[in-house]
């Protein structure tokens, strides 16, 4: 039976480890497979890298950097970045990755997920909608780091996963991210009602509570945070941090 999973998110710029606000303001926190040790030592659920420059410059995913990871992390890693065919998909998951993500690649050839699924199991294809308010209503999925519009609603984008055999969506709000003010509960709550594959919710999380009032809203999903794992005090000095067993049960109670 699946559970709640607590999960850090480790962004890679330019090789290094950073940290966003909606989506800008790189802030380098330090190195990632440091990062991925640490989080060892913690023993954290799963971890997610997402290498957000290699789509926006048209780079193919950095096979060494991955393979590295990989090899140093001892929890599920998902990873996605400038991934646009299923062979470096494979690729990917042959180093001992268990989940590749994918954003422009799901609203630009849909039926490539698809023939991933079927070829790998739809447990290891994932697609992150990253989310954005509208002006006056709705929501919008973006694409390219949050710089490119879609026109395509998330509702509508998660229902268009799961038709194609995705084994997880991933809900990236862009107005949460790094704000650390909280989940926004509404979009997640629309999302997971629309579809039944797996949810993982990223952007907003500033305190354990905030991890605690997303799981008690929707039951089983993934709880993903960045700021949260990587700051600390209201000057957000850099310091890993991560549940421990006692503070993991108080939340998922």
């Amino acid at each position: 039976m699946l559970n709640p999973r607590i999960i850090p998110v480790l962004l890679v710029h330019e090789k290094g480890l950073v940290k966003t606000v909606k989506f800008k303001d790189h802030k380098y926190v330090g190195d990632p497979l440091n990062a991925v040790r640490i989080f060892n030592e913690k023993e954290a659920d799963e971890l997610v890298v997402l290498d957000i420059d290699a789509t926006v410059e048209g780079r193919d995913p950095d096979i060494e950097m991955i393979g590295n990871l990989a090899s140093e992390c001892r929890m599920p890693l998902c990873y996605g970045g400038g991934v646009k065919t299923l062979e470096q998909a494979k690729t990917i998951l042959g180093l001992g990755v268990e989940k590749v993500a994918f954003s422009s690649l799901f609203f630009e050839q849909p039926e490539l997920l698809t023939r991933l699924a079927e070829q790998v199991g739809s447990q290891s294809v994932v697609v992150v909608l990253d989310v954005k308010k509208k002006l006056f209503s709705g929501y919008e999925c973006y694409v390219h780091n949050g710089q490119k519009r879609t026109k395509i609603s998330p509702i509508k984008a998660a229902i268009l996963a799961e038709s194609i055999g995705v084994g997880e969506i991933v809900i990236n709000s862009i107005d949460c991210d790094g704000m650390m003010t909280g989940y926004d509960l509404d979009l997640i709550n629309q999302i997971k009602s629309a579809v039944a594959v797996p949810i993982t919710a990223i952007g907003g999380a500033g305190s354990h509570d905030d991890i605690c009032k997303l799981i008690q809203q929707e039951g089983i999903i993934g709880a993903a945070a960045g700021s949260l794992f990587v700051f600390k005090g209201k000057y957000r000095a850099v310091l890993i941090s991560y549940p421990n067993r006692n503070e993991k049960e108080l939340i998922l109670s």
